[in-house]
């Protein structure tokens, strides 16, 4: 065998062979990402206010998951685990690349053994295009969407907040300062061209929309039409380029040949709703890592199905592979799992747990009912609202490139609750009873409290540099 051809073997068997569904019944795949998208901000999870016509459809055209979680509280863990498939322990990204937070922030990357979904969607002849918000690498081409399997790519690389924000073609910077009230209708209108230009053939497309991300930033179109405050502003215009993207499948005739999943990639920041829940982004509380799940493909997602299953952000990365008929790859664990079963009917979760990551490590463990914290629970941001203090954002808008810089929200303005129990090691809630963690209940289930902290210690086994207790 030539060099070559060697070469090209190790890497086939490296990400693991692909039996793509050929031809006609190959479908597309859309993944809509919002950053910092709340639990409660949708109308379709009973926000009273915001209004998101286009997305509530998409949830009545589909299917709604009402436990979908995310495996950290925080960015770039949870984008890393949805294009691996693999808790960001198993991935090598447990914290956020940041090119003004430190050299070791700003040289974080996926590592580059990690298989994305766009390398196996387009060894198996899938056009891949990304827009938007990127946060898996940022300082080397190669560590750069189209490095990782996309063909194209249009965005900023990290957070919106992030300096110098500077917005991304391929690998080379065309903007900078950006002008941010701009960005939701500009990712807009290139996932609209991709969708376009890609329609003959089969294509993923990762659009990750840079808002409700701080700070927050809209257009005139948008600015104070919703009624609910520059939040509800911003929600309106990113439903509206959701309902932009349903309508071109629809116009283009790829309704029933197009699998669209709607998520965010953790908990709100202040302005925001969980929705109930305790806490926010950043928080190990159930306001950190419950997001809303939205599903849609016409003739194969029933319209107004509800499931209320445990769900994990990796089990999107094995349901649009399943769909296309792509192998994940087989020489490493793979910790998500067909779902479509819950977005198609009553099925249970696949997972007998769902873990929660605090930085490196493990923080809690949860099933269809119990939630048991093995670290003390944390909600850090509460720690920013001073009585009679005006919270300075040491990243706050510079007041040129969004459009409502003084009307950025303040730590007062959390989003989730912030009473109930105090925080302290092998807490047990009950989150059908009280799902806003309020009253911890470990003394009275031991037995609940045993059972859940050998899920954990199992899992835990796995975790690098795992403390032995």
């Amino acid at each position: 065998m030539k060099p070559i051809s060697l070469l090209l073997a190790i890497f086939v068997i490296g990400l693991g062979a692909t039996r793509s569904v050929r031809g006609a019944d190959q479908p597309n795949i859309i993944v809509l990402l919002a950053d910092d998208l709340g639990y409660g901000d949708l109308g379709c999870y009973g926000h009273p206010k915001f209004k998101t016509p286009h997305l509530d459809r998409m949830a009545a055209e589909g299917a709604r998951l009402t436990q979908f979680n995310t495996p950290m509280p925080f960015c770039a863990p949870t984008r890393a685990s949805l294009l691996t498939g693999r808790y960001p322990f198993r991935c090598g990204m447990n914290g956020n690349p940041a090119p003004d937070g430190g050299p070791a922030a700003d040289l974080l990357a996926l590592p580059d053994g990690e298989a994305t979904l766009a390398q196996l969607f387009r060894q198996a002849g899938y056009a891949t295009g990304m827009v938007g918000k990127w946060h898996l690498g940022h300082k080397r081409p190669e560590q750069m969407p189209t490095g990782r399997g996309f063909d194209e790519y249009l965005g900023i690389l990290y957070s919106n907040d992030m300096r110098p924000v500077e917005l991304v073609e391929g690998t080379k910077a065309i903007e900078y300062p950006v002008a941010q009230a701009t960005l939701t209708r500009r990712y807009t209108a290139r996932a609209l061209d991709f969708i376009e230009r890609n329609k003959a053939k089969p294509f993923f497309l990762y659009l990750a929309h840079v808002m409700p991300h701080k700070p927050l930033a809209t257009t005139e179109q948008y600015y104070k039409q919703s009624g609910a405050g520059l939040y509800g502003d911003v929600l309106m215009d990113l439903d509206a380029g959701i309902g932009e993207v349903l309508g071109k499948l629809n116009e283009l005739g790829l309704d029933e040949k197009t699998f669209v999943v709607f998520t965010s990639d953790n908990g709100p920041w202040f302005g925001g709703s969980t929705g109930g829940l305790r806490g926010m982004k950043g928080s190990t509380y159930e306001g950190g890592y419950r997001v809303p799940c939205i599903a849609r493909w016409p003739g194969k997602v029933p319209a107004g199905h509800v499931n209320d299953s445990p769900a994990v952000m990796m089990d999107l990365f094995a349901t649009v592979l399943k769909a296309a008929g792509i192998a994940p790859p087989a020489d490493r664990v793979i910790d998500g799992r067909d779902i479509m079963p819950l977005l198609t009917g009553d099925a249970a979760s696949p997972h007998s747990a769902v873990f929660g990551q605090q930085a490196a490590r493990l923080a809690s463990v949860r099933d269809d009912r119990w939630k048991l914290f093995v670290l003390p629970p944390r909600d850090n941001f509460l720690s920013l609202n001073k009585s009679g203090a005006r919270w300075i954002d040491p990243r706050g808008p510079d007041g040129v490139t969004i459009l409502a810089p003084y009307e950025q929200y303040q730590p007062g303005d959390h989003p989730g609750l912030h009473s109930g129990d105090e925080s302290k090691p092998l807490q047990l809630f009950d989150l059908k009873a009280d799902p806003g963690e309020q009253q911890d209940v470990a003394a009275q289930h031991s037995e609940i409290v045993a059972r859940m902290k050998t899920l954990y210690d199992e899992m835990n086994r796995d975790v690098p540099l795992a403390p032995s207790k």
